[in-house]
């Protein structure tokens, strides 16, 4: 009677685990702007302005969705973007190629924080967040596509730049846990989201092993963002959507699927951050995918049954 029990409780476990991951709760994306972005990401929301920053890296455009209106403002540059983080109301830091930089949106002027290393024009910066306490981690991508010669630098408000990993192929997004004890960083070229200990104090981190590994069935992780019960949703490059997963298990929650076959990015945003916005984008499909999927590179919205954190700012 004694096995018969342990086999029983044994099923259900094994039933429940394999149940939540085999049928995730599954919502659905809607269009809120349309545009035909070419490689959209870095999707932000800005607490002060209440409204939703993403660049357009290959079209050097920076836009910034208004809600209330549902209107776009848009800035172009005369180079490549990569990194959109909120500073002050007017102002927002941006990572260009080699150049941690400052734009005020209200003329557009550019002052320099910081210059990253670009091995004479080999690398450029790639995605970005800011930690809990200010810092500004921004990771550099290989022009090339050659695998583990890019990095993860942390840059401060006086620009001081310091690199945190080395060895890098594709990193991507970049989120801190509620109680900032973890830092979540994904590598596309393996899949996989890993985990380190954060220290709020200095920013120093400690690889703490790996939180996820995604099938590349499901396509390759690109940004991501964390909602409040520490659970990470993770915009899917070929993969149709966002994917929500819990850290400590490794069991995917919940799908948001997107008519688009690259989804690039994700943000919570909305008066109580329960909104989540999505960023599509061209770049890579052929005319046939483009006709099947018109609304390619267009930005998203959903409101999943979760709540995001409040966006860290840039500051001292």
């Amino acid at each position: 009677m004694r096995h018969l029990l342990c086999f029983l409780l044994l099923s259900f476990f094994i039933f429940s685990g394999s149940s939540c991951i085999d049928h995730p709760q599954i919502y659905t994306a809607e269009k809120v702007f349309e545009i035909d972005a070419t490689t959209s990401g870095s999707s932000i929301w800005h607490p002060d302005r209440r409204s939703l920053f993403w660049i357009d890296m290959q079209e050097e455009t920076l836009y910034e969705y208004l809600p209330e209106t549902k209107d776009c403002n848009t800035w172009k540059f005369n180079r490549t973007l990569s990194t959109i983080v909120p500073e002050t109301d007017t102002t927002v830091i941006v990572a260009f190629q080699n150049e941690i930089a400052r734009i005020n949106l209200n003329n557009q002027n550019i002052t320099t924080v910081a210059y990253i290393p670009d091995k004479n024009g080999t690398l450029s910066c790639n995605n970005g967040e800011c930690d809990p306490e200010g810092r500004l981690w921004v990771s550099t991508t290989n022009l090339k596509g050659t695998s583990k010669a890019s990095s993860l630098y942390c840059i401060l408000s006086d620009g001081t730049v310091t690199a945190k990993l080395t060895d890098v192929s594709i990193s991507n997004g970049i989120v801190w846990s509620a109680n900032k004890k973890y830092m979540y960083h994904n590598n596309a070229s393996t899949g996989r989201i890993t985990r380190y200990r954060y220290d709020v104090s200095n920013g120093d981190i400690l690889y703490d092993g790996t939180a996820i590994t995604i099938s590349s069935k499901y396509g390759s992780p690109n940004s991501m963002t964390i909602d409040s019960n520490d659970n990470l949703w993770i915009a899917l490059q070929g993969g149709f959507g966002v994917y929500c997963y819990n850290p400590y298990t490794g069991e995917l929650l919940a799908k948001v699927e997107v008519p688009a076959p690259n989804v690039t990015s994700c943000a919570f945003g909305g008066k109580n951050m329960n909104e989540l916005y999505i960023t599509t984008a061209r770049n890579g499909l052929s005319e046939e995918e483009l006709k099947e999927y018109p609304l390619s590179g267009s930005l998203f919205h959903c409101m999943p049954n979760a709540k995001g954190v409040t966006t860290n700012r840039f500051h001292n």
